[in-house]
């Protein structure tokens, strides 16, 4: 063997070595299909039917209580979901919630709930759990290709976890995990161009959008909106080429962002921690927060970073 073959050998050992000591080649842990179903809707012959016959819910509160999309249900008055050993059962609707298309059902037995993980890193290692073309659950990995996604026309309010692991209809309402097998969100959406096809641009709602959505819809059947009081749109092309932002177009009189002190012409650029680059990010950023609950809000007035504290109303 030539000093040039022992030398390319070396490499191709050392990385081999590198990639299986990365999380996302490891075994991948079942135990989160207990936490997955299959949904079954059944529709009244008048309603309209949604593409995918079958959707995926997953466990996210104690007592029964899956989540899912609201898409998943369509028009349906009453499902069922399939577990991951075969059983079926009925499950009953709590409520679902449009703007976000997320939905909250429960079954008559305790599924166990994953571990709730932290928001995940660009290029984490994440695998999506559901059920592809109703062909029962299964799993496919890929990594995370970005964070806070909003403004992709799927929902009005939108904070997106976007990845390539591969994703197909029936796998909505599935389960996101990260290498720990922690839920990290809610698949959500197929970026397909019109084609039944995975292109590698799949959306989940983030874990927090989630579990501030079902919260609201176990206690009250609804999800309680705060009333910021304000209007944003996006920049000109000709402010984006030194500023990224959404402009204050409208503050209602005596409204929440009139009594935190914004005005119109103001440029928000962070809110509630979160960076704002247009329009769109600032109703995904918004609704993250409950009425009543205070957050910042960093503008730029005049050329000067302001920071106000905006409290949402009922």
């Amino acid at each position: 063997m030539g000093r040039n073959t022992k030398t390319a050998w070396r490499a191709a050992a050392v990385l081999a070595l590198l990639v299986l000591d990365q999380p996302a080649a490891r075994a991948f842990s079942p135990d989160v299909l207990a936490s997955v179903v299959s949904v079954l809707p059944e529709w009244p012959a008048t309603a309209p039917r949604p593409e995918e016959p079958e959707g995926s819910a997953v466990a996210v509160l104690a007592g029964g209580y899956l989540a899912t999309n609201a898409h998943v249900l369509g028009g349906a008055k009453r499902i069922r979901v399939r577990l991951h050993d075969g059983r079926l059962m009925d499950a009953e609707i709590i409520g679902r919630d449009g703007p976000t298309d997320i939905a909250l059902i429960r079954v008559g037995i305790d599924l166990p709930v994953p571990e709730m993980g932290p928001e995940p890193a660009l290029a984490a290692p994440v695998c999506a759990v559901g059920n592809a073309f109703g062909l029962d659950l299964s799993v496919t990995c890929g990594v995370v290709s970005a964070i806070h996604r909003t403004g992709t026309g799927f929902n009005p309010v939108e904070d997106f976890i976007q990845t390539d692991a591969a994703i197909n209809p029936g796998g909505s309402g599935g389960a996101l995990v990260d290498a720990r097998g922690r839920l990290v969100g809610l698949v959500s959406a197929i970026f397909t161009k019109r084609s039944d096809a995975n292109i590698g641009v799949n959306f989940a709602a983030s874990l927090r959008l989630v579990m501030r959505v079902v919260a609201d819809l176990k206690e009250h059947g609804r999800v309680r909106r705060g009333k910021s009081g304000l209007r944003v749109e996006d920049l000109t092309d000709g402010e984006r080429a030194s500023l990224a932002g959404a402009r204050i177009v409208r503050v209602t009189p005596g409204g929440a962002a009139a009594q935190a002190g914004l005005a119109a012409g103001d440029i928000i650029t962070a809110l509630g921690g979160r960076r704002i680059v247009k329009a769109s990010d600032v109703s995904g950023a918004m609704y993250l927060h409950r009425p009543g609950e205070p957050f910042a809000v960093t503008v730029l007035r005049d050329g000067a970073a302001r920071i106000f504290t905006l409290v949402p109303k009922p």
